[in-house]
């Protein structure tokens, strides 16, 4: 099966040309998350026309087009509901029509973590396990959940994806979302420079001079900058209290962390796996804690079994 994927984030899109458990040709185009997801569709066709054009292709070819998109979706209507200030007009935008107008082809539309959650499940960290979290990090903190081997959507198809947004604070700072001291308000790449910044002693600390970033974070606390180490390990404690509660609330065998975060700290799955052995509420058993494999393909791959699932079940709407 081949199929066109787009991995649609809050500041880039990463367009693919996908075939079973490859990618064949990719491109990442920036885009302006702040702005108008209607403006950014001419952009997104043509990459994926250049795309397949590079591939000798036509759009015919495909079985159809897959977007995981960073919000929240209903994936049987292929519109998106809320997009957390992120293409604040995509509820208002009919993607199935510019699908079919602008490609000719079938959509399926998805939550960006669940489409990285099936990729990894299909093709990486995940195969072989039908009972899975994953907590990807990032600008924000993504979450998604599997149980028994389908993707946890629920009534008003959030259930699952939303992670990120648990409190682990109850005197912290309001979050994006509305709440307080969610994980993504305490330690997300969009909240990290406030965090850092306001930890004490941060003006004599050697990350004063620094873009405040996680790989400036991981690299000044691995020359042992004291502020730099503290602000890692609250982190790295904010990211494991998660890891328990998402263990807590789905029974997962397996979580994945993925996320661009993960190449910069890969201490991160040892002392997440050490917090939920010591903390996690599982008699069955204990929870195997692993890093995503896929990278920025995962939710490109994802796009594969998203199709086969949905034709199987009759959920796809041309």
């Amino acid at each position: 099966m081949k199929a066109l994927a787009i991995d649609l984030g809050g500041t880039h899109a990463n367009c693919a040309i996908v075939e079973d458990r490859s990618v064949l040709r990719s491109q990442v185009v920036s885009t302006d998350g702040s702005g108008s997801l209607a403006l950014t569709l001419p952009l997104l066709k043509q990459t994926l026309s250049d795309l397949v054009t590079d591939e000798g292709l036509r759009f015919d070819d495909f079985t159809g087009i897959v977007i995981g998109f960073c919000g929240l979706v209903d994936g049987t209507r292929g519109r998106v509901l809320s997009t957390n200030a992120k293409y604040e007009d995509a509820p208002r935008v009919d993607l199935q029509a510019w699908a079919d107008e602008q490609l000719n082809l079938p959509l399926w539309l998805e939550n960006d973590a669940r489409m990285a959650l099936l990729g990894e499940w299909y093709a990486g960290a995940a195969q072989g396990s039908d009972d899975v979290v994953m907590i990807t990090l990032g600008t924000g903190i993504g979450g998604a959940a599997m149980i028994n081997g389908h993707l946890l959507t629920g009534k008003h198809f959030q259930a699952g994806c939303l992670g990120g947004h648990f409190s682990v604070r109850i005197d912290g700072e309001r979050c994006t979302c509305g709440a307080i001291g969610c994980a993504e308000s305490e330690a997300a790449g969009w909240s990290l420079p406030r965090v850092w910044r306001n930890w004490p002693e941060f003006a004599a600390s050697s990350g004063a001079q620094s873009e405040l970033n996680f790989e400036s974070l991981f690299r000044h606390a691995a020359a042992g900058d004291a502020v730099a180490s503290a602000v890692r390990d609250y982190c790295f404690k904010v990211w494991a209290a998660t890891a328990v509660a998402l263990i807590h609330a789905y029974d997962p065998e397996l979580l994945i962390f993925g996320g661009g975060v993960i190449h910069s700290g890969k201490s991160i799955v040892n002392f997440v796996q050490d917090y939920v052995s010591r903390h996690a509420w599982t008699p069955w058993g204990e929870v195997q804690v692993r890093s995503a494999v896929l990278g920025n393909n995962a939710a490109l791959l994802g796009a594969v079994p998203l199709i086969a699932k949905s034709e199987r079940s009759n959920l796809n709407v041309r």
